[in-house]
């Protein structure tokens, strides 16, 4: 079979630090997270606002909180929800949940009530854990309120903090607490979590704790997906812990140096609980957590707690690049930065490699495969503009855009299909949608990307763009994301999404939408003849609108929907 169509290629052509046929072992989470408790309970998992919490603690803390659940009624495969930001309660709350036998369903902070409602009703959530923020708590007791949901948990902001800092945020710092109401259906996070101590699991005094598989349901992943609805992608403790452990493999620096990744992405998002919460539990690691990403803070995060690795969305690198302090950052402690979410500009990876000596490496994944598919290798050879080489035990196929139970023909794009054990159970209670997910070839299900990409003779994969955002342009297709690389190689031009408007001759054409770097000044019309120029005849702009800003999504990354919602009419 040719080369540019199916992975795995030879092994001497493989740059990761594994080989690409390593075996992996998948486990339960919690039982991985038991493991690493036994064997070094005293070293630090989670750095937050200056406050340690070592794994001893964590444990404790995620055991109590899964006795808390079962005796609330919380039954295997009940649906706990996380309505949180990045602080520690949200590692003992995920892994107690799966402790307890539960499933896991991420919410995003950035939810309005209708959202969080509508997917509440989805996953059937009965209880759901969140912050006593003013963004959080008044949005969670109003999906109380109207939905089915039956108990609302909230965790304090202060009790995470250091002394001082909980002191002054319960007395100058009162704005930022919202009021928990008192009534039957809320509850404290203190309140939830039983007695349970670290003697009393040495002493062999087990909670009545359901037994695990990994094959069971672990999380509930909501997702746009490839036809753009929100849809729970079901993962299983397999999935996870396979995942957890590729990304694991793929780490060539020295296993004795102190392992730090700095928590910036949201870990209600699928890359940030596989690279920086799992991964990290897997490695016996430390996560310097940040509640949100903001640039200052985490250059001044960067300096003063001496993090390994940096994985994060193009966004958060250009931001970092425009802040003040970028300069004087001290990044020497950095041994490796991960971009993913979005293509990685060209222009980005190199200013911010020069402005730090660290290494900006690309990536792709998934929600469907639990975050992560391929990356370039953190050390030796990787191709700038690629997705690297897919990650151990990760296996690809490049199918015909047109019908995906055919190859794509020799030397052309094809819409990426995944196999592996980190790809998704399926869709939750959408039989009809999960069956367009997956591609039958040769007997083997597929995980079907809606991503055109290639691949070249030494097994690196190239996103060509995504098969809903080509153009048809008369009886041409256009990609954007190639016009849009174009465009970024103009020095005046900082961000763009292009997308097709509607034409009366042509049916459609592209035009782009451009933020300009500060300092910067062009117009629209000179950017449009620049760009038009440098391109082939049927994919040239209608026209480039700058603007002050381009819509996006919850994690940063460039909002192609969001776009076309707000510019095109109907």
């Amino acid at each position: 079979m040719s080369v540019n169509k199916r992975y795995p290629l030879p092994s001497a052509d493989y740059g990761h630090a594994h080989p690409w046929n390593s075996a992996i072992h998948a486990e339960p989470l919690p039982a991985i997270f038991e493991r690493q408790a036994q064997a070094i309970p005293n070293a630090v998992l989670a750095e937050f606002m200056g406050r340690d919490f070592t794994y001893r603690e964590l444990y404790a803390e995620a055991r109590r909180f899964a006795a808390g659940l079962i005796e609330r009624g919380i039954a295997p495969k009940d649906r706990v929800g996380l309505f949180l930001p990045n602080v520690p309660a949200y590692v003992a709350a995920y892994y107690g949940a799966m402790m307890a036998g539960a499933v896991v369903v991420n919410f995003s902070p950035l939810y309005t009530a209708e959202e969080l409602a509508a997917q509440v009703e989805d996953s059937g959530t009965r209880l759901l854990v969140t912050l006593d923020s003013p963004m959080l708590l008044p949005t969670a007791v109003e999906v109380l309120d109207r939905s089915s949901l039956e108990t609302l948990v909230v965790t304090r902001l202060a009790d995470a903090l250091p002394k001082l800092k909980s002191l002054a945020l319960r007395t100058l710092g009162r704005k930022q607490i919202a009021s928990v109401p008192s009534r039957p259906d809320v509850s404290l996070w203190s309140d939830v979590l039983l007695e349970w101590n670290w003697a009393i699991w040495l002493d062999g005094k087990e909670p009545d704790l359901p037994d695990l598989s990994a094959d069971d349901l672990a999380l509930l992943q909501y997702t746009g997906g490839t036809t753009g609805t929100p849809k729970g992608a079901m993962l299983s403790h397999a999935n996870l812990a396979s995942n957890a452990i590729q990304v694991d493999m793929i780490d060539p620096f020295d296993p004795n140096e102190p392992d730090s990744v700095l928590g910036a992405l949201p870990l209600f998002h699928v890359f940030a609980n596989t690279c920086v919460l799992n991964r990290t539990v897997v490695k016996g690691g430390r996560i310097v957590m940040l509640p949100r990403f903001d640039a200052g803070q985490v250059l001044k995060t960067i300096t003063n707690s001496r993090p390994r690795a940096f994985p994060g969305v193009p966004t958060m690198f250009q931001a970092l690049l425009d802040h003040p302090d970028f300069a004087k950052t001290d990044f020497s402690s950095l041994r490796i930065c991960i971009s993913g979410g979005a293509p990685l500009p060209a222009p980005v990876r190199e200013k911010f490699e020069k402005g730090t000596g660290v290494r900006l490496v690309e990536g792709y994944g998934l929600t469907e495969s639990a975050g992560v598919v391929s990356t370039n290798p953190y050390e030796g050879m990787r191709k700038p503009g690629t997705i690297g080489q897919p990650i151990p035990a990760t296996q690809i196929l490049l199918l015909d855009k047109e019908d995906p139970t055919r190859l794509a023909p020799d030397g052309e794009p094809g819409e990426l299909a995944v196999r592996g054990p980190q790809v998704m159970c399926g869709y939750w209670n959408k039989p009809e949608t999960q069956a367009d997910a997956f591609a039958r070839f040769n007997g083997e299900d597929w995980l079907r990307t809606g991503d055109v990409a290639t691949i070249d003779e030494e097994g690196f994969l190239a996103i060509v763009d995504r098969i809903k955002d080509m153009i048809a342009v008369g009886g041409f297709k256009v990609f954007p994301s190639q016009v849009e690389h174009v465009l970024l190689q103009h020095p005046a031009i900082k961000e763009v999404l292009v997308i097709g408007v509607p034409d009366e001759y042509r049916g459609e054409v592209p035009a782009a939408y451009a933020v300009l770097n500060e300092g910067e000044s062009a117009t629209g019309e000179e950017l449009a003849a620049w760009l038009n120029g440098r391109i082939g005849k049927h994919e040239r702009v209608s026209r480039v609108v700058l603007r002050d800003d381009l819509p996006k999504t919850m994690i940063g990354k460039l909002d192609r929907k969001a776009l076309r919602a707000e510019v095109l009419p109907g």
